[in-house]
């Protein structure tokens, strides 16, 4: 039986698009040297990277109301900076907080996007804030047909209202709209509300020590082996 095919298809992007580990390590390298301090740069960005879930976690449970990544990932960034001994002004923290606006693509991502741009529409589907997709986007040249963040819904994966949303706001019913995410979680809370899957290998996400989201672990739609394949089996 012939899969599925999207008419519009929503990305992850922290990890399934962009390399966010090695861009972050490289810039808090950067700041450490630069302030003469040395510190281990890869457990710091592990670190401030391991609150992210927390982090939203508040949000989604109501102890807090809705703010967006930008300030979640600032207030960590304090924090660590302090447990690191980095001594930062006001601006070279938000300067340093912006490294994950500047994260480069993996190098399969901007020609698996431009193939798929060609037949489908393309939007992200991001806990990151909407100011930082878009710097990412117009630095690393991702071909978005729109920026859909879950900042517009004022709520975080996997709540619902964010996938559903999205689905809404692209005129599209959840059978018609495509998750693509290298997180098996993400794509479990997509299929339980209608949407096809695609699965994208990164094994290498969280560096080569990397445990979970190894492979697919679920009935997704596709499985692929990056965005290039994910554009041949669709035919683009």
């Amino acid at each position: 039986m012939a899969k599925p095919v999207p008419t519009a298809i929503l990305f992850d992007v922290f990890g399934t698009c962009v390399d966010w580990r090695t861009c972050v390590a490289r810039e808090v390298a950067a700041m450490a040297a630069a302030k003469g301090v040395t510190l281990d740069a890869l457990a710091f960005t592990d670190a401030w990277r391991a609150n992210y879930s927390p982090s939203m976690e508040v949000v989604r449970s109501g102890k807090r109301p809705y703010v967006p990544l930008d300030v979640l990932h600032r207030e960590t960034l304090v924090t660590l900076c302090a447990q690191f001994g980095l001594p930062l002004s006001e601006a070279e923290t938000d300067n340093l907080n912006f490294a994950w606006h500047r994260l480069d693509p993996w190098a399969d991502t901007v020609v698996g996007l431009d193939r798929l741009a060609a037949k489908f529409i393309l939007s992200p589907l991001s806990n990151g804030n909407v100011r930082l997709l878009v710097d990412m986007a117009k630095r690393a040249s991702l071909p978005w047909d729109t920026v859909l963040s879950t900042e517009v819904f004022k709520a975080y994966k996997p709540m619902p209202q964010t996938y559903l949303g999205a689905v809404e706001m692209l005129g599209c019913k959840p059978g018609e709209v495509m998750l693509t995410a290298a997180h098996n979680a993400d794509l479990r809370a997509g299929q339980a509300l209608g949407l096809l899957t695609a699965f994208i290998h990164r094994p290498t996400e969280y560096g080569p020590a990397q445990k979970a989201d190894l492979g697919p672990e679920g009935d997704w739609t596709y499985i692929a082996r990056d965005l290039e394949d994910l554009a041949d089996q669709l035919g683009v």
